[in-house]
C-alpha cells in the first residue's frame, strides 16, 4: 500500500465502521476535545462519558475552569487517576485566558506548549476541533503504526517513538484530518486491539507488515518488565464526636498532589505526635483490613486504623491544610479514589480488599 493510499482507507472505514455518537463530536470546540483528550489518557471511554458530562456541566467554557478553585476541579475529578491532569488543565486555562484571551492557539506547535498538553494530545486537538494537518501517536494510533511497519523494539523507547512519529508524519493526509484523526483512534480501539486484532476486518492489511509476516500477536513488543516496589504507609482515620474525619490536604507535587487525604504516618506510633498537634485524646482504636493501591511505579500498602476521639479544646485545626470532613454533607473537594473508598468502609466497619 502507498502511503498517500493509508488515509483514504481509514477514512473510508471510519465512514461505514468509526464511532460518531461519542458526547466530545458534538457540538465540537477545542475546549471539549481538550478536556476529552486529557481524560482519555490512561482511561478509557466507558470511563471517560460520565466524567466529561458531569464536567461539561459544571465547568462548559475555559473561562469558567480559568475562575474555579482547584479544589472544585480536583472534586470533578475524583476517580480517574492520574491526578496532576487536572491540576494541568486549570493552569492551562487560566494561561490560555491570560495569554490567549480565552482562545486556544491554532497550531499543533504552539499547543504543545501548555502544561499538560503533549505532541499526541496537540495534533489530536489541532486535527479534530481546527480541521489542521497534525499526526498524533496516542497509545492506540502507536500500536496500529508498531504492526503496520512492524516495529520491533518497545514502542515506548525513544528510538522506537522517533520512528513511529516519523511513519504518522507521513501517512497523516492533507484532507479530512478531523476524520482521519478519529478513524486513527477507532482502530486502535476497536480493531487493532492489544489482543486478539481483527485483522480480517482492517482498512489497511495489504500494507500492514505485521499481518504480512504473521506478527500480529506478537506486536507491539511489550513494554520490559520490572520489579515494582513496594512502599508501606499507617493511615489513621480520625472521628471526632460529630462523625467528621480529619482530612489533610497533600503537597501540590507529588502522588495525589493538591488532594485531601488521611494522615499519612510511618507507623502508629506515629499516632501519639498527631493528636497531640491537634490537641485530641485517643477514645477507641481499631485496626482494619490493609488496602493495597497500584501506581504506575509501585505498589502502596496502607495501614488503616479507625481511631474514635475527642478534644477538651475548641474542635478545631492547627493549620489551614487540615480540615473535619463531614461525610453526612461533604464540601466538594478533591479526595483519591481509593481514600474516598477507604473512608466509606471504614465508617462501617467493612473489611477492605486488597
Amino acid at each position: 500500500m502507498k502511503p498517500e493510499a493509508f488515509g483514504p482507507a481509514v477514512v473510508t472505514w471510519y465512514q461505514a465502521h468509526g464511532r460518531k455518537d461519542l458526547p466530545w463530536q458534538h457540538d465540537v470546540t477545542p475546549y471539549r476535545v481538550w478536556i476529552s483528550e486529557i481524560m482519555l489518557q490512561q482511561t478509557q471511554v466507558s470511563t471517560v462519558l460520565g466524567y466529561f458530562a458531569r464536567f461539561m456541566q459544571a465547568l462548559p467554557t475555559v473561562q469558567d475552569l480559568a475562575a474555579a478553585p482547584l479544589d472544585e476541579v480536583l472534586h470533578l475529578w475524583t476517580g480517574l487517576g492520574y491526578y496532576t491532569r487536572a491540576r494541568n488543565l486549570h493552569k492551562t486555562a487560566q494561561l490560555v485566558c491570560d495569554s490567549y484571551n480565552g482562545e486556544f492557539p491554532r497550531s499543533a506547535e504552539a499547543l504543545a506548549t501548555l502544561p499538560g498538553i503533549g505532541p499526541s494530545t496537540a495534533g489530536a486537538i489541532a486535527s479534530l476541533s481546527m480541521g489542521l494537518r497534525a499526526p498524533i501517536l496516542d497509545g492506540n494510533v502507536k500500536r496500529v503504526l508498531a504492526r503496520y511497519s512492524a516495529e520491533t523494539s518497545y514502542p515506548g523507547s525513544t528510538a522506537a517513538t522517533k520512528r513511529l512519529w516519523q511513519l504518522a508524519e507521513l501517512l497523516t493526509p492533507q484532507q479530512d484530518v478531523a476524520h482521519y484523526t478519529q478513524a486513527m483512534m477507532d482502530l486502535g480501539a476497536t480493531l487493532c486491539t492489544r489482543k486478539q486484532p481483527a485483522c480480517e476486518r482492517c482498512p489497511v492489511t495489504t500494507g500492514c507488515l505485521a499481518y504480512a509476516t504473521d506478527q500480529q500477536q506478537l506486536l507491539p513488543v511489550p513494554r520490559p518488565r520490572k520489579e515494582v516496589p513496594v512502599r508501606r504507609i499507617t493511615m489513621p482515620i480520625l472521628t471526632n464526636q460529630d462523625n467528621a474525619i480529619l482530612l489533610q490536604q497533600r503537597p501540590a507535587e507529588g502522588i495525589w498532589g493538591g488532594l485531601w487525604s488521611l494522615p499519612e504516618l510511618s507507623d502508629i506510633q506515629g499516632l501519639t505526635t498527631l493528636l497531640h498537634q491537634h490537641q485530641l485524646h485517643s477514645q477507641e482504636q481499631q485496626r482494619l483490613e490493609p488496602l493495597r493501591h497500584t501506581f504506575s511505579h509501585f505498589h502502596l500498602d496502607i495501614e488503616p486504623w479507625l481511631i474514635q476521639v475527642h478534644s477538651s479544646a475548641p474542635l478545631g485545626v492547627a493549620e489551614s491544610n487540615w480540615l473535619w470532613y463531614n461525610p453526612s454533607n461533604p464540601p466538594r473537594l478533591g479526595l483519591a479514589a481509593p481514600i474516598k473508598g477507604l473512608i466509606e468502609r471504614a465508617l462501617i466497619q467493612l473489611p477492605l480488599e486488597i
